[in-house]
């Protein structure tokens, strides 16, 4: 909401694009849907035939078409007819485990008719928009919220068809939303992009450094010969603070810390956990928890942390990696691991190779962050 120079209250988001001046107009969404819940076939009848819609389509693709749905159902006539799902329609999360995810929306933009499950709720579309634009504003923050105090639930949240017809939503008119739609579009086609482009480099330095240590050495040394292995003084995440050190656990960086445990960088081994083998070299100045074991060559001179960062990265952990219940790895099988015992000259070549392409990778996921950063700016701006 904005007001004008007569101080008159508009309903108007706070970015727009020139030339549009006039007020958004509120409806429910029953104004744009007909809503029904999905189909629910026997279990004979999935691995062949139509193209059948499911809440992971929803979550894990910008938008759904006939191509990138993973799932297939023999249908008879009576389902595409009942259970059909075309362009322009909107598929909503129908349940979720939290609250947060129930009701999350996706778009259907394809000729093909496709099918859609029962854990998911269609809109049928029934009045003119831009489905791109319907797309967006349905997840931007300030529409989910009315869309997730509609759900419902203890332990499994729920979101039915009168709750979604209930929520009330702002458009403009159709030149409006497809200039957002479009533009919001290209945005996220550029992140999609800038995704590949990282995925790329990672895959280039798995190859380098499959290259460089899966060859075979004249000469190994234990890393328990050449590194003291520990591990630190944990602090329980009750503790970490908005500013502060960087903290490093069992997930890479887990937060802040008012005081550092490590002058200077150290690689550090998730040693429990789901992110178990997960190897990270830290900044200077940081804090590393007892999740993760310290590999520390402070001293030695006749090893270049970074190769050896590269080298205990490329490694295979799953032969030490013990523990029914919470995997772990303990201090004497990691010191027993044979790194390749080269002069410090080949050392510094390898990872003078391998740190220009991590660095890269860095540039590159500074950029990305930078779009999305964009993108939820824009978001924020442009819906209300």
């Amino acid at each position: 909401m904005t007001q004008d120079k007569d101080q008159k209250t508009l309903n108007v988001p706070p970015l727009r694009f020139p030339g549009f001046t006039d007020n958004w107009k509120s409806f429910n969404l029953s104004h744009f849907f007909d809503f029904k819940n999905g189909l629910n076939p026997e279990a004979k009848r999935f691995g062949e035939g139509t193209k059948f819609i499911s809440v992971s389509d929803i979550l894990n693709n910008d938008y759904i078409n006939y191509d990138n749905i993973r799932a297939s159902v023999r249908a008879s006539d009576k389902d595409l007819s009942e259970f059909g799902v075309n362009q322009g329609d909107i598929l909503f999360q129908r349940s979720s485990e939290t609250l947060e995810d129930v009701g999350r929306a996706n778009v259907y933009i394809d000729d093909r008719t496709a099918l859609f499950g029962g854990f998911v709720i269609r809109g049928k579309k029934k009045r003119e928009y831009e489905p791109h634009f319907m797309r967006y504003a349905l997840s931007s923050p300030i529409n989910r919220k009315k869309i997730i105090v509609k759900g419902a639930g203890a332990q499994h949240f729920n979101i039915g068809q009168e709750g979604l017809s209930k929520v009330i939503i702002n458009t403009p008119g159709i030149l409006e939303q497809t200039k957002i739609g479009l533009l919001l579009q290209q945005i996220d086609e550029r992140i999609a992009t800038q995704n590949k482009i990282i995925d790329n480099l990672k895959s280039l330095i798995k190859g380098l450094r499959e290259r460089f240590f899966n060859g075979s050495y004249s000469s190994y040394i234990s890393l328990g010969e050449i590194a003291e292995l520990y591990q630190p003084k944990t602090i329980s995440t009750s503790d970490l603070e908005e500013t502060g050190y960087l903290v490093y656990g069992a997930n890479g960086i887990i937060g802040r810390y008012h005081a550092y445990n490590h002058e200077l960088p150290q690689i550090c081994i998730t040693c429990r956990g789901n992110t178990c083998g997960q190897v990270t070299l830290t900044v200077p100045n940081s804090w590393i928890t007892g999740n993760a074991m310290v590999v520390n060559i402070d001293g030695n001179k006749g090893i270049n942390q970074s190769f050896l960062f590269h080298f205990l990265s490329s490694y295979n952990y799953s032969s030490i990696i013990s523990g029914s219940g919470q995997p772990q790895i303990v201090r004497s099988p990691l010191a027993k691991i044979k790194v390749p015992n080269l002069d410090l000259k080949d050392q510094n070549k390898i990872s003078r190779i391998l740190d220009s392409v991590t660095s890269k990778v860095e540039l590159e996921q500074n950029i990305l962050s930078h779009l999305e950063l964009q993108k939820k700016h824009l978001v924020n701006l442009m819906f209300i």
